[in-house]
């Protein structure tokens, strides 16, 4: 009874947010909301695409479009309320509102990572065993594989979550962060969070290192294939269809781990803030152009929608 009453002694958090500087309010405020909406209308346009161009029916879209909607989800889940604090000065969430914000953001950056973990398997799957690609790669085996992935994701963020705010917080409630991020609300707690720390580090070692191993060692395959390729233009050709995604996993873990692998006393609040625009806002945003820079089938399908033309 008494952990419940501390529990609930803090009703809200204050936000300290990017900066305080007054000059910069405005500058950043357009800067955020130029990336948000980049953001959304590069992540649902692929969304969008793939729904609606036959040609970009196949397993490849499918997963891209999931990591489309999970870079829209996680972003959504901090930029609006950034935006919104420059907008009107105001940087305080409620406890529950707290919460809500970790668990989400949690959600879609853990699906985030299994989901890469899956379009590593399906590119070693395209490059180490065309011939069969189809039959193994099926629509079933690709629903399946991604609704791991968001179920995966959903129990990380509940253990995650739970922890955090299975503390006590009665004292301090001024967060050091621009939203409610794992590591600056644990170091409000008035409750010994040893234990708390292990488990998150224990969970989240084991989420990120799993999904690491396993794309790394689907990409020894693959390179092993492509250096078995004969003819210059089809390694070139092999090779480009794993580019985009092996540039994103590596921008993304990167970031991860430099985020939370890390034991919280090297954890430095100014640092942390710029490392989390990055992979909270900058990261979203770049992923579709990413994918889409050099992609023709992509291409071919957003001029038929511009140019109003049958997606089939």
């Amino acid at each position: 009874m008494e952990t419940m009453k501390n529990r609930t002694e803090v009703s809200e958090f204050i936000l300290t947010g990017i900066t305080d500087t007054p000059e910069l309010q405005i500058p950043l405020f357009i800067t955020f909301i130029i990336i948000y909406l980049i953001t959304l209308m590069g992540n649902l346009g692929i969304v969008a695409l793939a729904f609606w161009d036959f040609g970009l029916h196949t397993p490849m879209y499918f997963f891209l479009s999931n990591l489309s909607l999970v870079d829209f989800g996680y972003s959504s889940a901090v930029t609006p309320k950034v935006i919104a604090g420059f907008l009107r000065g105001g940087k305080v969430i409620s406890y529950n509102g707290c919460a809500a914000q970790m668990f989400f953001f949690s959600i879609f950056a853990s699906s985030e990572i299994y989901l890469l973990t899956v379009m590593a398997y399906d590119r070693h799957t395209a490059v180490c065993r065309p011939l069969h690609y189809t039959t193994t790669m099926t629509p079933s085996v690709c629903t399946f594989l991604t609704i791991i992935a968001y179920v995966c994701g959903l129990l990380n963020s509940a253990i995650v979550t739970g922890q955090t705010f299975g503390l006590s917080f009665c004292s301090s409630n001024v967060v050091h962060h621009f939203f409610c991020d794992i590591p600056a609300i644990l170091a409000l707690s008035c409750s010994n969070i040893y234990i708390n720390e292990v488990i998150i580090f224990i969970l989240g070692g084991f989420t990120i290192s799993f999904g690491l191993l396993f794309v790394c060692i689907s990409y020894l395959f693959i390179f092993a294939a492509i250096l078995r390729i004969q003819s210059t233009e089809g390694r070139q050709k092999a090779f480009s269809t794993c580019a985009s995604h092996l540039s994103v996993v590596s921008i993304f873990y990167g970031t991860i781990i430099f985020m939370y692998l890390q034991p919280s006393s090297s954890h430095s609040m100014d640092t942390d803030k710029v490392t989390s625009i990055f992979y909270t806002m900058v990261i979203p945003m770049l992923n579709p152009l990413v994918y889409t820079l050099r992609n023709k089938e992509v291409h071919v399908a957003f001029k038929k929608a511009i140019w109003g033309q049958r997606l089939h």
